[in-house]
């Protein structure tokens, strides 16, 4: 698809997805599997929430009204949760299930709207679902690869992006080559660096709150981030130093294992290692703060989930009508929340959701 050719005419990574490739972990169900397959003495999620006095994980009020606009992706990064990538072409949002996640918007009145992928920017359907929430004055937070700024279909992303004031919260494992490349691609790091410079351009990253600029960190290992903010610090002043690259803030998040970061731990043989290390770091100060208290996860079908991870390992949300077109703030907001394995993910260390540290 021309869509996502680069200037080269080329997408920063080769990499198949698991679907594309038939593995056995592109089936969710499967993915569980080998979690729960995994050899650790007392990792059940529930009983952990039980030591804490908690009679499971009940939500909290809504805030973030998440839509993941499909898995087509112009990247196929190493530790994608989405398994999105270039062939991902027909898991994708229609204008229907858009307006239907207008109107629920408008009924619930959210603090915000997340728009995530995949790259979300690919779905034709992006930018009127922007313009509409931000006439509904809805604050809108746009998760990039930074690389889909280059691609000659979005030569205007930036500048429309800006004149919206929504909020990029923009993927980089790391400011150094290296440690971007090794995870997302030869030539990643310096196309995100060229975009950064891109949005720097139209007034990103400049502490304004009109255009705020979020950077977005995940351990190119099986190992938890470091500190954050000792991190962010670093962070902008080697970026400035280097590239007079500015942004506003740093986010870090746990690497979930689950879809590609999962076949990498599994092919590693860092999986039990990994999950040791999240049960071991399970965190009671970090629950309070997950992403599935205060958030509801859309997909690209409609179908609501608790959160973008349960999302993608299609596990039920504990409501009777499950789908946008029912969506009510109410009921959502009294629900008990599905749980697995994957979830001492957000619950390891400084806890980890879509909005960084929970504790």
């Amino acid at each position: 698809m021309s869509v996502l050719a680069d200037d080269e005419g080329i997408s920063p990574r080769k990499v198949a997805s698991l679907r594309a490739r038939a593995t056995p972990l592109a089936d969710p169900a499967a993915q569980l599997d080998v979690l729960d397959a995994v050899e650790l003495e007392g990792a059940d999620f529930e009983a952990s929430l039980r030591e804490t006095g908690r009679d499971g994980l009940i939500a909290d009020r809504l805030r973030v009204f998440q839509i993941n606009l499909g898995k087509l992706c112009n990247m196929a990064c190493r530790h994608c949760h989405v398994d999105a990538g270039p062939d991902r072409t027909t898991e994708n949002m229609d204008g229907e299930t858009v307006d239907l996640c207008i109107e629920a918007i408008a009924r619930s009145k959210p603090d915000a709207v997340d728009l995530t992928g995949g790259a979300p920017e690919l779905n034709r359907h992006f930018r009127r679902l922007v313009d509409a929430c931000v006439d509904l004055d809805v604050h809108v937070m746009d998760r990039c690869n930074l690389s889909v700024l280059l691609l000659g279909s979005q030569r205007d992303l930036a500048d429309f992006l800006a004149s919206r004031k929504v909020e990029v919260v923009a993927s980089l494992p790391h400011p150094r080559r290296s440690r971007t490349d090794a995870q997302r691609g030869t030539g990643a790091w310096k196309r995100s660096m060229e975009a950064l410079k891109r949005l720097n351009a139209v007034g990103y990253g400049q502490g304004d709150p009109d255009r705020v600029l979020t950077l977005m960190h995940n351990p190119s290992g099986a190992f938890l981030p470091g500190g954050h903010a000792s991190m962010e610090q670093e962070w902008k002043a080697d970026l400035w130093r280097d590239h007079e690259i500015r942004f506003d803030r740093l986010i870090a998040l746990n690497n979930m294992p689950i879809a590609r970061f999962l076949e990498w731990l599994q092919e590693s043989g860092n999986l039990e290692p990994y999950m040791k290390r999240l049960v071991g770091a399970f965190n009671p100060g970090a629950l309070d703060g997950m992403m599935c208290r205060d958030t509801v996860s859309v997909g690209w079908d409609g179908t609501l989930y608790d959160c973008d991870f349960n999302q993608m390992l299609e596990l039920p949300v504990q409501v009777e009508r499950p789908h946008v077109r029912d969506f009510d703030r109410a009921t959502w907001e009294a629900r008990r929340i599905t749980t697995a394995r994957h979830c001492y993910g957000c619950s390891a260390g400084a806890g980890s959701s879509c909005a960084g540290a929970t504790s």
